[in-house]
């Protein structure tokens, strides 16, 4: 008899529930790509400028996938520049605001996160794009991943040190 009454209030916290979480996601799907483009312009707090990246670039993404759909692949190009320009800026806007990263990690690790998720989502538009459009996709490609290394070397400057790789010991044969 327990169980049973255990179900019914676990079904009902959930039917309760349900509107809740739903109504939470709809701002953010509603607003438009140009809006949180404005948003994030006008930011001048660079961890802000994080966060709101992480939701910007969500919406760049969708839109890039239905210009996928289309076939307008130099509108595609134009928002994967976009992206790599409000990384950028986010970059330089945490570097001059939040010294020390290693100690205060909340912009970069959003940054880093949506720059690993930025490049992922470019390979998959590298892998429809017709051929004419693949060199300037690469050139953003190596730009994200460049600011992608630069924010880990940030983050983790003890790490990430470069050291000139050893070549391994050759075992002497009999």
């Amino acid at each position: 008899m327990a169980g049973g009454v255990r179900v019914i209030m676990a079904l009902c916290c959930g039917v309760l529930l349900l509107p809740c979480g739903f109504a939470a996601r709809l701002p953010a799907e509603k607003e438009k790509l140009a809006e949180l483009q404005a948003r994030f312009d006008k930011e001048s707090n660079a961890v802000h400028k994080a966060k709101l990246l992480t939701r910007l670039s969500a919406a760049q993404f969708e839109e890039t996938r239905r210009l996928e759909k289309v076939g307008d692949f130099n509108s595609v190009g134009l928002l994967w520049e976009k992206f790599r320009d409000n990384a950028r800026a986010t970059l330089e806007g945490l570097k001059k605001q939040v010294h020390d990263a290693e100690r205060h990690v909340g912009g970069y690790r959003e940054l880093e996160i949506g720059l690993r998720e930025g490049i992922r989502e470019l390979e998959q538009t590298m892998l429809l794009a017709p051929p004419e459009y693949r060199p300037p996709l690469d050139i953003v490609r190596g730009d994200l991943s460049a600011m992608d290394d630069e924010v880990l070397r940030l983050l983790f400057p003890r790490r990430t040190i470069d050291v000139p790789a050893q070549a391994p010991a050759s075992e002497k044969q009999p």
